[in-house]
């Protein structure tokens, strides 16, 4: 479990810095959820992640599983895409129906976190910073009739598709460069805007893990991503002093196979052991002392933002909030 103290220099714009909310009533809540690709849960505990540390120090960590319930009806790929749904919506893939990276065909039937606090509380803002277009379009489903038609409010993606400003090369530094550009406006934008729900996603460790396996440049690329994680988590520390309760959790969305660590996608257990990192201190038993699933997240996101789920997407859900329910 990470516990070593961390301490990241930012730039602070002294309109966010130093001007307090005015305190009206209850905190404003807000979550952000930041997703580290494919990193399993023995890289995590052994590599020095000081970011991940110092929100592990305020909060908690645990190991999770991803990959439903092996051999049942909700087993599931250990694939970038399936885990990110699953995450998304807290479902596993025998509902969401996305299986693969590609020629996806989503179930919009249950609603991803996007949708409901869309639908719920359209007022909250909302913000996505990412890699890919798809995660969006695709996953989430933006603008899209049958997933709600879902407008997200600030979006920062489809990077992959700038082979000008990000020139592709076989060795994937182009993704490593996107990941900078991803991180510098999302912390950037929860500084000075401090949206409601936003969902940061970071791409290179996974191609680090495909090209070199466990190895000391797959450490390093953990590495590079938790100095990254530090800059947004800066970011939210700034928009708690002017007076907001905010949840962060850092996850990943697959292991890696235990023999080279390049490959995933089967169900072995190194492959489904992930982890979850997150601020909040109101962790319950299953949290602290069990092993939670990444389907657990998103009620746990929507606990927090005091969101009143619709009854019939709450009931269709696979996971279940890990934040305690007895106000302490």
């Amino acid at each position: 479990m990470h516990k070593i103290p961390f301490v990241l220099l930012s730039a602070c714009l002294v309109s966010a810095c130093h001007v307090p909310l005015t305190r009206t009533g209850a905190m404003p809540r807000k979550a952000v959820f930041i997703l580290l690709d494919g990193i399993p849960a023995d890289v995590i505990e052994r590599v020095p992640t000081p970011a991940i540390d110092e929100i592990t120090a305020a909060g908690g960590y645990t190991r999770a599983y991803v990959g439903g319930a092996v051999g049942g009806p909700t087993e599931t790929p250990t694939i970038s895409a399936p885990g990110y749904m699953s995450l998304l919506t807290g479902t596993w893939a025998n509902k969401h129906n996305v299986r693969g990276n590609s020629n996806q065909s989503p179930d919009y039937t249950y609603w991803n976190l996007f949708r409901i606090v869309e639908s719920v509380e359209p007022s909250r803002r909302t913000a996505l910073f990412s890699t890919w277009v798809d995660n969006r379009t695709v996953l989430i489903g933006a603008g899209h009739p049958d997933a709600g038609d879902v407008r997200l409010d600030h979006v920062a993606d489809g990077f992959e598709q700038d082979t000008i400003a990000f020139p592709h090369d076989s060795a994937s530094q182009y993704i490593l460069a996107i990941d900078e550009r991803v991180t510098t406006e999302a912390a950037d934008h929860i500084a000075t805007q401090g949206p409601d729900l936003t969902w940061v996603y970071l791409q290179h460790t996974d191609d680090a893990g495909h090209a070199h396996g466990d190895s000391e440049a797959f450490f390093t690329a953990v590495q590079q991503a938790d100095a990254r994680v530090g800059r947004v988590w800066e970011a939210v520390k700034q928009r708690q002093a002017l007076g907001e309760e905010w949840m962060v959790v850092v996850t990943t969305d697959h292991g890696r196979d235990a023999r080279t660590g390049k490959g995933h996608g089967g169900q072995s257990a190194r492959e489904r052991t992930t982890w979850i990192v997150t601020n909040r201190s109101d962790l319950d038993a299953r949290f602290t002392r069990g092993m939670p699933a990444i389907v657990d997240i998103a009620p746990s996101i929507l606990q927090h933002l005091r969101i009143a789920v619709p009854a019939a997407v709450a009931r269709a859900m696979d996971g279940a909030s890990f934040l305690r329910t007895d106000g302490r």
